[in-house]
C-alpha cells in the first residue's frame, strides 16, 4: 500500500494528486488514506495537504525502505522481491541462504548495517549505518558456469552509469570488482556462486557502495572515499540506487540475449587499466605489464615486458 501510495505521489512532478483519486487508486476510504499518509510522514517523508487540491510529496528521508525502492521500480523490472534489514551480519550470506531455499531469480537484499560485510577474497568490507548502499541481488541465469565472473564486470557497468546518472560523477573500473575516484576505493562487487560442475544453480551478486560517509576509520582513510566526499554534499542513496539498478535491468536483459560480447566495450570505455602498467598478484606469481584489454570471456589480457600475453582470471590489481 506504501509503494503505490509513494508511486502515486512521485509521478506528478510535485503536483497535488486528490485524496479521490489517491482512494479510488487504492481501493480504500479517504480515512485510510490519511491514515496512510500520517505514517509516511512519521516515517521522515514530507506531505503536504491543502483543502480541495489534496496531497503533495515534497521531500523524502534517506531510507532505503521495502516502500522507498519498490515504488521506484517499473512494472517490468527484474526486482521482483525486495527484502530490507535494519542490521544484519552479511547480505551476502543472507542471500545464499534464501537462493539455498530456492527464492526466485531478482531477489535483493538490502540492509543499512551489516556487522560483517563480505568483501573479495575473504576480506571485510567496512558497512556502517545509514550510509551506503549494502546489497545481495539473486539471479538464477541459464549460463555456463564459467561465464558467472562476467556478471562481476557487468554490475560494474551498472554501477558506474547509474552513478554518472544519478550524481554526475564519472568514476572509473579496476578490474574485476572495484569502482574508483582518482585511485581511492567507492564500491566493491563480490560475485559467487551455487553450482555443479556443469550447472549453474545461483549466482550472489554482492555490492557495497560507500555513499555518504564523510570520513572512515584511520586504515582506510587513504584507500577508501564516498559519494558524498567527492560530489561535496549529501546524496540520495535511493536515487543512486534506482538508477544502478535501471542500468542493471537492461544490461542483464542485454547480456541473456546476446552475451558478453555486447557488454565488453561498455566495461572497456570506463576501465581505469586499460592500457596502462599494472601489477597482477595471483595466488602463484606476481606479474607486471600492461594491461591490454579483457577478452571474450572477461579475462584481462596482461602483456609483460617479453612480449608474452598472459590470461589474467584472479588477482589482486595495483596500478
Amino acid at each position: 500500500m506504501k509503494s503505490t501510495l509513494l508511486s502515486l505521489l512521485r509521478t506528478k512532478d510535485g503536483e497535488f494528486v486528490s485524496g479521490e483519486k489517491i482512494s479510488e487508486q487504492l481501493g480504500c476510504s479517504r480515512t485510510a488514506v490519511w491514515k496512510h499518509i500520517d505514517a509516511l510522514r512519521k516515517e521522515g517523508y514530507h506531505v503536504e495537504a491543502a483543502p480541495k487540491k489534496g496531497y503533495r510529496l515534497s521531500g523524502e528521508p534517506d531510507t532505503l525502505s521495502v516502500h522507498q525502492l519498490e515504488s521506484r521500480l517499473a512494472e517490468t523490472s527484474f526486482i521482483k522481491k525486495v527484502l530490507h534489514y535494519p542490521t544484519i551480519h552479511s547480505t551476502q550470506d543472507t542471500a545464499h541462504q534464501l537462493a539455498s531455499e530456492q527464492a526466485g531469480e531478482g531477489t535483493l537484499v538490502l540492509s543499512d548495517e551489516q556487522t560483517k560485510g563480505k568483501g573479495r577474497l575473504g576480506r571485510e568490507w567496512h558497512s556502517p549505518p545509514g550510509t551506503g548502499i549494502w546489497m545481495s541481488l539473486i539471479l538464477r541465469p541459464d549460463i555456463e558456469v564459467r561465464n558467472a565472473p562476467q556478471l562481476t564486470l557487468l554490475t560494474a557497468v551498472a554501477v558506474v552509469r547509474g552513478i554518472k546518472q544519478s550524481v554526475g560523477l564519472e568514476p572509473e573500473i579496476k578490474w574485476p570488482n572495484d569502482i574508483l575516484f582518482n585511485g581511492k576505493k567507492a564500491a566493491g562487487i563480490l560475485t559467487e556462486m551455487q553450482a555443479e560442475p556443469d550447472r549453474v544453480h545461483a549466482i550472489i551478486v554482492g555490492l557495497g557502495l560507500n555513499v555518504n560517509q564523510d570520513f572512515f576509520p584511520p586504515e582506510l582513510e587513504h584507500i577508501a572515499t564516498s559519494l558524498r566526499m567527492e560530489k561535496g554534499k549529501k546524496v540520495g542513496r535511493s536515487d543512486v540506487l534506482q538508477a544502478i539498478l535501471e542500468e542493471w535491468d537492461w544490461l542483464y536483459s542485454l547480456f541473456l540475449k546476446e552475451g558478453f560480447a555486447a557488454i565488453k566495450p561498455l566495461w572497456e570505455a570506463h576501465a581505469l587499466t586499460m592500457g596502462r602498467e599494472i601489477s597482477a598478484r595471483t595466488p602463484k606469481e606476481t606479474l607486471k605489464g600492461i594491461a591490454v584489454g579483457i577478452d571474450e570471456a572477461g579475462v584481462l589480457l596482461l602483456r609483460t615486458k617479453d612480449g608474452k600475453l598472459h590470461h589474467i582470471y584472479s588477482a589482486d590489481i595495483e596500478v
